[in-house]
């Protein structure tokens, strides 16, 4: 999708109307499909020993009987049911007239009091219905008590299905970004590596994250001249055809929350001259939140 400057209020645009012509309207109905709804992943804090989780599940279609469907766990971690994590079972049913409902996790709570940390992988099986091709894999980060300084960058990876931004104030969202690699850099810093920002392909685009003060994390983007897959024409027709340049915000660095598993990351955004050098940079603050 490619997002055009009438959402910034810094450039003055010409009014234009745009005629459209009727289409008739098809009316196609969707194969059921078993799917993990509107999420990729999700963070499980073993607060008490009754702390349980409840993962959404749903079908592309609703009936008029009980429909069952099946899926599989597994954990790169070594976590075991029974030993680390308990279920009702490895299928749900979702009640006739409805399409959604849940999956139940319970965490032994003993197992997570001293730091362990566990990934399950919950994947939709084909066996009692068609798993969808959309989101078929839910991502369950299982841990105790979470602070803010004990952070593990491989638990920032995967999709962030609840990207939202604002580039000036015009708004734009939800939808869907991905941190694809990570580096640590230090015992209290690193690097994450993030694709399709601003919805349209842009990328990778690099952030060093620092938490040596935990009340106080960063999370600066490294300055780029040309970011790929962009075009300043999205911002400016004057400029179509340059890539976008990106930089900090002075004095505006976004931050992030390993407890949360999201991330606000500020920019400002410029014109690239193609060659590896930048005409200049717009004077308002892009912010892209980050949430799964």
């Amino acid at each position: 999708m490619v997002k055009q400057i009438s959402r910034l209020s810094l450039l003055l645009l010409a009014c234009s109307v745009i005629f459209t012509s009727c289409k008739k309207t098809e009316i196609t109905i969707p194969p059921e499909q078993a799917h993990f709804t509107n999420q990729t992943g999700g963070t499980y804090f073993l607060l008490t020993p009754t702390t349980t989780y409840k993962i959404p599940v749903g079908v592309t279609t609703v009936a008029n009987v009980d429909r069952t469907y099946s899926f599989t766990v597994s954990s790169p971690t070594g976590a075991t049911q029974g030993t680390h994590y308990t279920l009702s079972g490895t299928t749900f049913t979702i009640p006739a007239g409805k399409a959604v409902d849940s999956i139940e996790v319970k965490g032994v709570y003993a197992q997570y009091q001293a730091g362990r940390k566990d990934t399950l992988i919950f994947t939709m099986s084909n066996d009692k219905g068609v798993a969808s091709t959309y989101n078929a894999e839910y991502k369950l980060l299982m841990r105790g008590p979470c602070f803010e300084g004990d952070v593990d960058l491989n638990e920032f990876l995967g999709t962030y299905a609840k990207t939202n931004e604002l580039l000036g104030t015009s708004p734009y969202g939800p939808y869907t970004t991905t941190i694809t690699s990570v580096t640590s850099t230090g015992p209290t810093s690193g690097q994450i590596v993030v694709n399709n920002i601003w919805d349209n392909g842009w990328g990778p685009i690099t952030f060093n994250l620092d938490w040596s003060n935990p009340s106080a994390r960063t999370a600066i983007v490294v300055a780029q001249p040309a970011i790929s897959g962009s075009n300043a024409g999205d911002l400016n027709s004057a400029y179509a055809g340059l890539p976008i340049a990106v930089r900090p915000f002075s004095g505006r660095p976004g931050t992030f929350s390993i407890c949360k598993g999201t991330l606000q990351l500020n920019m400002q955004l410029g014109v690239g001259d193609g060659s590896g050098g930048v005409l200049g940079y717009f004077g308002v603050l892009y912010q892209v939140n980050m949430a799964r």
